[in-house]
């Protein structure tokens, strides 16, 4: 266990604090939730996840629509297939994208709420 001092002096109750330890993500929760963030962390898959949150969408269209070639939207959604962030329908030869289930567009939604919360109420982070 790592002892760190606090630059003001106060008490911490030593239960408490391994009960919530108890509770931390570990091992590969952990993991594929920071591969989670990872793969949110490049722009280009925000837009594409983006784009799904208005419905199922083929490569060609979601090509058009972020402006990007179908190889590199094809190179994109397996990375995010894997993460299961997204999932695919095919019909024949085509194949429909779509957003894998609930959680993926409330996690789009609540992290743009965050950023475009007012500048005041961010302060408080700074601080």
């Amino acid at each position: 266990m790592v002892n760190i001092a606090c630059a003001e002096p106060h008490t911490s109750d030593p239960e408490l604090l391994e009960r919530i330890r108890a509770k931390l993500l570990t091992g590969p929760v952990l993991m594929s939730v920071a591969e989670v963030f990872k793969l949110l962390g490049d722009p280009t898959r925000v837009r594409m996840l983006d784009a799904l949150s208005h419905g199922e969408r083929c490569v060609c269209d979601l090509a058009a629509l972020v402006v990007l070639s179908e190889s590199a939207v094809s190179h994109q959604l397996r990375l995010l297939r894997t993460a299961r962030l997204v999932r695919v329908r095919r019909t024949g030869r085509l194949a429909f994208y779509s957003l894998d289930d609930h959680h993926v567009i409330g996690l789009l939604q609540d992290t743009q709420k965050h950023v475009m919360e007012p500048s005041h109420s961010k302060r408080a982070y700074r601080e």
